[in-house]
Parts: C-alpha cells; structure tokens; sequence
C-alpha cells in the first residue's frame, strides 16, 4: 500500500523481505566487501513533478543530518559526502539515470525516492548494487513482503496504519456513506484499498471506489460517477492533480463546501496559489508527535521549505545510516544494511548523532530516537509504529488539530 508512490507496481518482489540484520549477517556470516572510508549519501528526492513539494524539506533534512553528523567528527573518522538526485514523479521516469549516476559516485547509502511507486522501479537497482535503499517516505505495505536483499528501509509508517486511521476519523465524524478515489499506482491503490476496508470494518457503506490514471488530461467521468453515487463524504488519494479535480469536484455539487472531504500525505500541502476554498478539509501525514520546534526553525532556514513533512524523516534516515556505519566499523551499503534494524531498537535510548556515537565507540548497543520520534524497526526494516497529524484546513493552509499514534498492524 503506500504513501508517496507514483509510478503502476510492474514488479511483484519476492516471497519475504531480507531486511533485518539477523538475516543479512546469518546470509552472509557477517563478511562484508569493506568500504572505501568515506561514507557518502545520495539524495533521490524530488526536484520536479507531483511531489515536487515534498523536496525542499526532505533535502533540507538530509543537509542538517549530514551537517550535524560532520560538526561531530563525521563517521570513521572521515566528514560524510552528500550528492543530490531528483527522483521527479515516475512521469516522466527519470529516476532510473539519476541513480546510475548516483552508483558511479560510489554512494552508500540512497535516501529515497519520497514516492512508493518510484522507488520500486529503482530498488532492484539499488539493492543488487549492494548500497542501502532508505525511503523517510515511502508508506506502500508492499515493500514489508518485497525481496531486498536486506537492504531496504524507511522511516514513514507503513499506509496499513495511515489507512485505518484515516477511516476512523471518516466514520468518526459522522460519515456512513463514503467515496474513495484514488491514484491508480502502487501508492495509490494500496492505501485506499486499505481505507475501504477499515470503513467497512466500521459499519459504514463505500457509495464508490473509483481509481483514476494520475497522467489523465481531466478527471470528468471519475468526477462524475463519484456525484453519481451521493455520498456523504470523499477520500481524496492524491497527488499535485487534487488542483485539477477539486474544482471539478466544486462544479458538481460536491466540494469541500458541500460534503467532508479529507486529504492524505500525497496531497496534503499548501494550495494558497489556487484560487478554491478548501476549509474544512482535512487529512492525516506522518509526524512526531511532539515536534521539535528549534528542528523545525532548522528546516525553515531553506527559504523553500514552506511543508516539513518528511523533513524528520530524512534526517533520520541519514544518522541512522551515519551510526549503523559506525556500529559495523564499515561503510559499505551491505555492512550498513546489516546493523541499521539493531540501531533503532533494544538498546540504550539516544536521540543525537553525537551522543549515539559516543555510546557505539564505548561498546554499548543503542536504541536511536529521531526528529520523526521513536524510530524502532521490524526485521524488514519497517516501522513497528507510527504517529499521524490529524490536519484541517482554514482556506488553503492547514494546521495540526489533533495527534494519534498506533502500532502498524501486521500484513501477510
């Protein structure tokens, strides 16, 4: 299921996940090809497309990481490198090139794609390159059953938890008769599959679940079997296209003045250049549920950050990465790979760079808590449990209303 995806899922992945270190080291007896001493990060997050929106925190996020972790005295011994990539939306893809050329700079670690749907398309590349793939915001299931060799993770919550706390607040509200329309991509299917079921679970009907093609000139005929069915509230899973079809959606008699309408981390964002009134809108995103605000003034100093999601989470990724580096004594993807689920779980609480490394040289195990908040790991290198804020909009800029927490139910 997913959060950020984009592009259709054209492969199925393999039976299980080889994420958790246990695996990765039994796999290989812990012998590693050893690293060159520099461990450098590759940014794939998008500059263009669709989620264009979501770049400017993010790769703020991956620069205050690695600035964090240099002023410490970098990672064995030696500053970390950063080389940026724009991973755009699947549409056109160009994500595939820009990773070539992130491998020919002897990358260790690749933070991203922000979309699901890109990043399975360049996981295969990745992984079977032997450097890590690290998401802060890819949220589709699918990647907790997909065979990465040990050498995926990410630090958004998987969408089997976005899905049913979405649902919940739907049919809390009052909702009973609900549309669900969605991207039809490895994102975008995933989570509202995930939302149906949970309204169902609920008690309350699906008026109509309709998935649309994202790269479509215009959404009339969703749009329109969407009024057809009169419900009495819509989940919108969407991307940037959300500015093409609420008008469509106003036209009809069912826009966010008419009918709750609620939005999901694909598309919540700042719409103040559009010239619709989404008050009353509301939607969930992954978020700490007690936001640093002296990080957050810190992503702010990029005059194009006006969004933080997935800022935490980049970050996040990068001193994760950074301290698995350290733990293994090696900074080659495959090492790193083996140790990152043991940073962030069953050992002594830290939650800065210096002092986690500190306890690493000194011989202890360290539990790592972020930016993001608790970061611990399942061995397929997925989150055990996630924070969302509950968002609403006031015209065409929304605020945090309120905060829920869940653990990730488990998926077969």
């Amino acid at each position: 299921m997913t959060a950020c995806g984009a592009e259709d899922d054209s492969s199925d992945g393999g039976e299980t996940s080889g994420s958790g270190s246990e695996e990765s080291s039994e796999a290989s007896g812990g012998d590693f090809p050893e690293g060159d001493g520099v461990f450098t990060v590759g940014s794939l997050l998008p500059q263009t497309g669709d989620l264009a929106f979501l770049g400017p925190p993010e790769f703020q996020g991956v620069d205050l990481a690695i600035e964090d972790i240099n002023a410490a005295g970098g990672v064995l011994g030696q500053d970390v490198v950063g080389i940026k990539a724009d991973s755009g939306d699947g549409t056109p893809d160009i994500a595939g090139a820009e990773v070539d050329n992130l491998l020919a700079e002897d990358v260790d670690t690749i933070i991203g794609a922000a979309a699901s749907g890109v990043s399975v398309s360049v996981i295969d590349k990745i992984t079977g390159a032997g450097v890590v793939q690290f998401s802060p915001a890819n949220t589709a299931a699918g990647f907790d059953t997909y065979d990465d060799g040990g050498l995926y993770f990410r630090t958004a919550p998987s969408d089997v938890l976005q899905g049913e706390i979405l649902a919940n607040l739907v049919v809390e509200d009052g909702a009973s008769n609900v549309a669900i329309m969605g991207r039809q991509d490895f994102y975008g299917e995933g989570l509202s599959e995930r939302v149906q079921e949970v309204v169902e679970e609920k008690g309350a009907s699906v008026a109509d679940f309709v998935l649309y093609a994202a790269d479509a000139q215009n959404f009339t005929a969703e749009v329109n079997q969407i009024a057809a069915s009169e419900p009495d509230a819509l989940v919108m899973v969407s991307f940037n296209e959300t500015t093409k079809i609420i008008p469509q959606l106003i036209s009809k008699g069912i826009g966010p003045q008419d009918i709750p309408i609620y939005f999901v981390d694909g598309n919540l964002a700042d719409y103040s250049a559009e010239n619709f009134d989404l008050t009353g809108v509301k939607g969930t995103a992954p978020g700490a549920a007690e936001p640093d605000p002296d990080f957050e003034d810190r992503l702010r100093e990029n005059p194009d950050v006006d969004d933080l999601t997935y800022g935490a989470e980049s970050y996040d990724a990068v001193v994760i990465s950074a301290l698995a580096a350290i733990a293994a004594g090696n900074d080659s993807g495959e090492a790193i790979g083996s140790e990152i689920v043991n940073i962030t779980r069953e050992g002594t609480k830290c939650t800065e760079f210096e002092e986690c490394a500190q306890l690493l040289e000194d011989g202890e195990d360290i539990d790592y808590d972020g930016k993001s908040g608790p970061t611990d790991m399942t061995d397929s290198g997925s989150l055990v449990a996630g924070t969302y804020g509950i968002n609403e909009y006031d015209g065409n800029t929304y605020e945090r209303i309120d905060t829920v927490s869940g653990v990730v139910p488990e998926t077969s």
